[in-house]
């Protein structure tokens, strides 16, 4: 019998065939069960009589535990009312392997007992939406940057030295002669892959050993970061919008059905997929946030508060160029007009989503670089390649980096940027 998966049988209506996945829930009427079978790319009513099953079958079906493994075999046919518009009349049903007690019930469970028991809480419709957008989301990242012709750029993930300051490093024993670290970030690699090739993105985990517990923040996180030479800072941020634009049009047209399961509100995302996106200046925001009785003053940098008192004010994406030098890591291009700003920007997510992506126009002149480097604390033997670009055909170059779980949580709406990855890594928390 020819197996089909749940998302397939609109096209089998009518026809015989076998599901092969897992029990998500049953009710019976008596003489009646219905059989919620989940296969990973939906969920289909099944629907067992005694005359068709036999009393045996009829029996262990109505016995079967949540989440035990199974395959069942009928007819299809059309529901408008079913999720999806498909049932299955079951013809038989064979148990795989058997599952009782299974921990998560539809009761209300802690996040801490979730989290202990994430390899499963994976399962349940709501993460189930979650981790399908966020593999949507990753998939438009890649089409994205392959329709404009960049090319997939690898970067190391372990580094001889820190990206954006040695506070936040994840420390190594390199075969016991050396220290190495965790990356922070691809972007300097990503650098010399532009003068190589033009226009590059690197998209990998990275790693950060800030002692945060917010609702932001990860330990472990991915990071897609394109660079393009012969690029500046209206170029980097025209890239951004369209970037962002391009991902929640896809994530809006290709699941719109795990948007409804977590009941997003996608009139708050539609907005967003329209250009172009407001600019203003750090300037000007920090005026906009002191009318709004924050307290904040020109030189500090921004964090979750006054990020979201300041997107409250757009539908969309606000993207804030030219921070304070001094804010900025030392590999940002300061604004040559005005030394004290770099040529930066960062994209606010509105609803309080916070900062997005982050990026900017690159040091590229040789010696202000070295002064930078130095400046900041760091050795300049580990940055000696680095300087090589500088030193070999700079050109004006630019790029950002763009939080895949950031994204993905503000496309789904959620809280939490927790539940954006299979298994998150947070201050707290190591396992499972």
């Amino acid at each position: 019998m020819a197996r089909v998966y749940i998302e397939e049988l609109s096209h089998h209506v009518g026809n015989e065939v076998t599901l092969k996945g897992w029990l998500a829930g049953k009710r019976s009427s008596g003489k009646i069960h219905f059989l919620q079978v989940r296969d990973g790319t939906g969920v289909c009513q099944c629907v067992a009589s005694l005359s068709d099953l036999g009393a045996e079958s009829f029996a262990a079906a109505d016995h079967m535990g949540q989440e035990t493994s199974l395959e069942v075999t009928g007819i299809v046919r059309e529901d408008k009312r079913a999720p999806g518009g498909s049932e299955l009349t079951m013809k038989s049903i064979e148990i795989v392997s058997p599952a009782t007690d299974y921990p998560i019930t539809n009761k209300e469970h802690g996040v801490a007992f979730l989290l202990d028991n994430r390899h499963l809480w994976i399962r349940s419709s709501r993460q189930h939406a979650i981790l399908r957008i966020r593999s949507e989301v990753a998939s438009a990242c890649r089409d994205f940057f392959h329709e404009r012709g960049f090319v997939l750029f690898d970067a190391p993930i372990l580094t001889p030295t820190s990206c954006e300051g040695t506070t936040n490093l994840f420390e190594l024993d390199y075969f016991g002669e050396r220290k190495a670290y965790l990356t922070q970030s691809g972007q300097l690699y990503a650098e010399a892959g532009a003068l190589a090739f033009g226009k590059v993105y690197c998209f990998g985990p990275t790693f950060r050993a800030e002692k945060s517990k917010t609702r932001r923040h990860l330990t472990e996180f991915w990071m897609v970061e394109p660079e393009m030479a012969y690029c500046d800072l209206a170029g980097d941020m025209e890239l951004a919008e369209q970037f962002v634009s391009y991902i929640v049009g896809r994530v809006l047209e290709r699941r719109s059905a795990e948007l409804k399961t977590l009941e997003r509100d996608t009139t708050k995302l539609q907005a967003a997929a329209q250009l172009p996106y407001p600019r203003i200046s750090y300037d000007e925001a920090i005026e906009r946030l002191k009318k709004k009785g924050v307290a904040v003053n020109w030189g500090d940098d921004f964090g979750g508060d006054e990020e979201t008192a300041l997107s409250e004010e757009f539908d969309r994406p606000v993207m804030v160029h030219r921070y304070p030098t001094a804010c900025k890591a030392f590999y940002m291009k300061q604004d040559p007009t005005r030394p004290d700003v770099a040529l930066c920007v960062d994209m606010l997510a509105p609803e309080g989503h916070g900062e997005i992506i982050g990026g900017g126009q690159r040091e590229d002149d040789y010696e202000t670089l070295r002064t930078k480097i130095t400046s900041h604390g760091l050795p300049l033997a580990p940055f000696e390649w680095y300087l090589d670009l500088r030193r070999y055909g700079s050109v004006p170059h630019a790029g950002f980096g763009m939080g895949l779980e950031r994204m993905t949580g503000w496309l789904c709406g959620i809280h939490h940027i927790r539940e954006t990855v299979p298994f998150p890594r947070m201050m707290e928390r190591l396992e499972p």
